[in-house]
């Protein structure tokens, strides 16, 4: 949007489907979602039947948040380096991989709140 253009509600509302296609796009094309997917599900169903308590609900969002982040971003790291670079290149493999550790990253902090939040309910 550029400084001189009016707000408009219809504006803002294609950035939403604009952002719910990029979103539907990185479920359909990264089996690394899939499996944070499956995940996801998997702790909210536990969390259910263990009836964990307000906090520790927060924690188990905020964690799952995270990974889910870092993957989306992750994933928009490696369409862009794919275009930018489409042949092989040595410091995009690199920078590929750094993008790919953030995530596993933060899936490891995720297991690790996993860990410490269904621990005194099991």
């Amino acid at each position: 949007m550029k400084d001189n253009e009016a707000f408009t509600a219809k504006d803002r509302l294609k950035s939403f489907v604009f952002a719910f296609r990029g979103l539907a796009h990185v479920a359909r094309t990264q089996h690394n979602m899939w499996i944070h997917l499956c995940v996801t599900a998997a702790v909210l169903i536990a969390a259910v039947l263990l009836h964990v308590g307000k906090s520790d609900w927060l924690w188990l969002i905020v964690s799952i948040v995270i990974v889910f982040f870092a993957e989306i971003i992750n994933s928009a790291f490696e369409f862009l380096c794919d275009a930018a670079s489409p042949d092989q290149n040595p410091a995009v493999e690199k920078a590929k991989d750094i993008a790919a550790g953030a995530v596993l990253v933060a899936a490891c902090g995720a297991i690790l709140i996993g860990l410490l939040v269904f621990w005194p309910y099991l």
